[in-house]
């Protein structure tokens, strides 16, 4: 019997960018009562509790203390304090003012080059570069941009692997994950899902053994990749249906 369940969100637990289904999010409410649940994204902690969080059926004080929220790759941990009836962070490991400067003119310069700076698509108030203290994550189209739109843009990840390409040549001393349906992180080196899983290991006191992931983009060059590299119990899916369905399974047997 496996004691965490770690997921990916994007694809994973969600249709992108949205608050997860009440199936899943019942689920995931079971799954409380029997695992640690660990969801770990490239997003912000305020996404994990618009997508994840505030979607669980009543959860009780108890429940959410089984709820550990590796946020940014896991450069960033929040977990429930009971007796302060709110989240917590654990830890941070935010990039300097300098890399963020850095990161986000490398990307913009690349996607520019590249003819992938989608500025006139952007509806008001959103933004293609966003700092996530941690990471500096390019989004082609903004947060806003529809779903649909979205999984247009690039299916297929050609768009994103051409910017990070030119990135590469920009500024090698960074790293670029696709993740997601537009999106491309840039991180320090090291500070990707190995970081966080690395982490979630530390933390929770458990051996890689005790995990089983759940995660869309495990192929090489995705930013689920470095999980099945550390040699952790990986399942592939396309979508959270995929997910829903494991999951099920999972909780029928206990």
């Amino acid at each position: 019997m496996k004691k965490i369940l770690a997921f990916d969100i994007d694809q994973t637990l969600n249709v992108a960018k949205t608050p997860i289904t009440s199936e899943i999010a019942d689920l995931l409410v079971k799954c409380l009562d029997h695992f640690e649940v660990c969801p770990i994204s490239g997003q912000k902690f305020d996404q994990f509790l618009i997508q994840i969080v505030n979607e669980l059926p009543n959860p009780t004080p108890e429940q959410l203390e089984h709820l550990h929220l590796f946020v940014a790759q896991g450069t960033q941990y929040y977990r429930f304090n009971i007796e302060k009836n709110d989240w917590e962070q654990v830890y941070n490991y935010p990039l300097t003012e300098e890399q963020v400067a850095k990161i986000t003119a490398t990307i913009e310069q690349a996607a520019r080059e590249t003819g992938y700076w989608e500025e006139d698509k952007l509806k008001p108030g959103d933004e293609i570069i966003e700092n996530r203290l941690s990471q500096v994550t390019f989004s082609a189209l903004g947060q806003k941009a529809g779903t649909e739109e979205k999984y247009a843009w690039d299916p297929d990840h050609k768009k994103r692997e051409k910017i990070v390409a030119r990135c590469k040549e920009i500024s090698p001393e960074f790293d670029y994950e696709i993740g997601g349906t537009t999106s491309i992180n840039a991180i320090t080196p090291g500070m990707n899902k190995t970081f966080g899983m690395t982490h979630l290991l530390e933390e929770l006191h458990v051996e890689k053994s005790d995990i089983l992931y759940f995660g869309d983009m495990t192929q090489p060059g995705g930013n689920d990749y470095p999980v099945v590299e550390m040699g952790i119990d990986t399942i592939t899916v396309r979508n959270h249906e995929d997910t829903a369905y494991a999951l099920r399974g999972i909780l029928g047997v206990i």
